[in-house]
């Protein structure tokens, strides 16, 4: 087992692990490069602002993926990483860098600007339940590496310009093929640069203009300057995990420009094959989460974007008294290559559905976990595998780990074995969160959770002798405080507090 490998558990009944390859458009199965290891790299945020919700359902995705694998009885290792340089405000590889424009309109290094946003990203992350990869990759730690990948394929693929240097892509076999946007002029959104030899050409080193200085600059054989945003990729992957690896992961955003760039700069690193073979791509498998779409008061709305201006951050929806792991069984009951629709009431259904798996999970949660012998409970674990070794239908996943929880009348150790095998790939952490824990308080309410549950006490006390004015007095005084006194409730949640 390689460094940073994940110990792999005892393989799951054994349905064949298909996966949809965004490169070859079909399921294919899974094959590892290396036999009883899975290599997985996910492209990480640019960190020069907070991430919103449609960001971060991209690595509720990697995760389940990597759990999956996981489950699959594979020894996993899993790279993200972190840009904290070369990538520009336009994706189509025009404007200002992200970070140095951060930099200078918060009046801060771009090092502390990449540091703060760094440490909420994964804080983020943390709070949905997001295991920690099996490292980090920094861009700017690569900036050597970068240099020497970029030498060893600059004659026979890239051109210099006043600008920089510039990747000719068509020096390469099927370019664009994984966007499925080829055309005369090739990727149409690439913006013009004077002197490129064709419109899809991107910048492997940019050079800082002259009279200029980055905040983040180095020497190169091409000038001082930074690298591309695409060319990171490509060295991390290389580097930590060997090119071909087995899966690669993204936004669909990402599927039209930056993968097929990060795809031609592999294919010359690896000697120009063509894409009818996926490894000359730099992985056997390019996986791609679909967009959030952000439902607004007049109906459905468009992609959750930071460009766009406001956008909903992991906080916004804790803010507003909402449990972050209620957002990641809101992206599991979608299938990770749908859209998903944002809207409030949805996340509301979403947290009272994990409030019952809770509710059911609590009555296991001390038992001692033995071996699944049942009949019953081995045909719900064979039907699990079965859903998310199917393309990660995590849908299905998630009824069946409610049937599971639902199911009477079985041995308690076998049944809290079963429950820990699903949450394993599910990442709900059903068997420690607790119904208190659920209770999010949104961020005006001024009241505490003991003086709730002692007025709660002496109106119990009063509905108790039946004096239904001091109880109504009772339930009035916790209203004007923010607090909705659920009676009848289902759940037996008996409050909320009110966003």
């Amino acid at each position: 087992m390689g460094a940073g490998m994940t110990d792999a558990p005892t393989p799951a009944p054994g349905a064949p692990l298909r996966l949809f390859n965004s490169l070859t458009r079909q399921l294919e199965d899974f094959r590892p490069v290396h036999p009883g290891e899975a290599r997985v790299y996910s492209c990480g945020p640019t960190v020069y602002n907070y991430q919103h919700i449609g960001n971060m359902r991209a690595y509720v995705f990697a995760d389940t993926l990597g759990r999956t694998l996981v489950f699959k009885g594979y020894a996993l290792r899993h790279i993200i990483n972190i840009t904290d340089v070369g990538h520009l405000t336009s994706d189509a590889d025009a404007g200002d860098d992200k970070m140095e424009k951060a930099a200078a309109s918060q009046g801060k290094s771009a090092w502390d600007i990449a540091a703060f946003y760094t440490a909420e990203f994964k804080r983020d992350l943390a709070r949905l339940g997001v295991r920690d990869p099996a490292k980090w990759t920094v861009a700017t730690d690569y900036v050597p590496r970068m240099i020497a990948f970029a030498q060893r394929i600059a004659d026979a693929h890239c051109y210099q310009l006043d600008s920089g240097l510039y990747f000719d892509v068509s020096t390469v076999a099927d370019y664009g093929r994984l966007a499925r946007a080829v055309t005369d002029e090739g990727e149409g959104r690439i913006d013009e640069v004077e002197g490129k030899r064709h419109a899809a050409d991107f910048a492997i080193w940019r050079r800082t203009p002259p009279g200029e200085t980055r905040q983040m600059e180095w020497d190169s054989p091409w000038g001082r300057g930074a690298p591309g945003w695409h060319l990171e990729c490509s060295v991390m992957g290389e580097a930590e995990l060997g090119l071909p690896f087995d899966i690669h992961t993204g936004g669909i955003d990402h599927r039209e420009i930056h993968h097929p760039n990060e795809i031609a700069q592999n294919q010359a690193w690896r000697g120009c094959g063509g894409l009818d073979c996926a490894e000359h791509s730099g992985a056997r498998m390019w996986m791609h989460n679909n967009f959030l779409i952000a439902r607004n008061d007049q109906g459905r709305g468009g992609k959750m974007s930071k460009s766009a201006g406001e956008f909903l951050r992991l906080q916004t929806l804790v803010d507003r008294g909402y449990h972050p792991l209620a957002y990641r069984l809101m992206c599991l009951q979608a299938h990770y290559r749908s859209e998903l629709e944002f809207s409030w009431e949805g996340l509301g259904a979403a947290l009272t559905r994990l409030k019952r798996l809770v509710m059911a999970a609590a009555a296991v949660r001390e038992a001692e976990a033995v071996p699944v012998t049942d009949r019953r409970l081995a045909d719900l674990l064979a039907r699990f595998d079965a859903a998310v070794s199917d393309d990660l239908n995590t849908p299905i996943a998630l009824t069946l780990i409610e049937e599971a929880a639902a199911m009477k009348k079985v041995d308690a150790g076998q049944k809290r074995t079963l429950l820990e095998r699903m949450d394993g790939v599910l990442g709900l952490d059903l068997l420690t969160l607790s119904r208190e824990a659920l209770r999010v308080r949104p961020k005006g309410a001024t009241i505490d959770e003991t003086a709730i549950e002692a007025t709660l006490a002496r109106r119990k006390e009063a509905r108790a002798a039946r004096d239904f004015a001091a109880s109504d007095a009772l339930r009035d005084e916790l209203g004007a405080a923010g607090v909705e006194v659920m009676d009848g409730d289902p759940l037996g949640w008996d409050w909320r507090l009110e966003s």
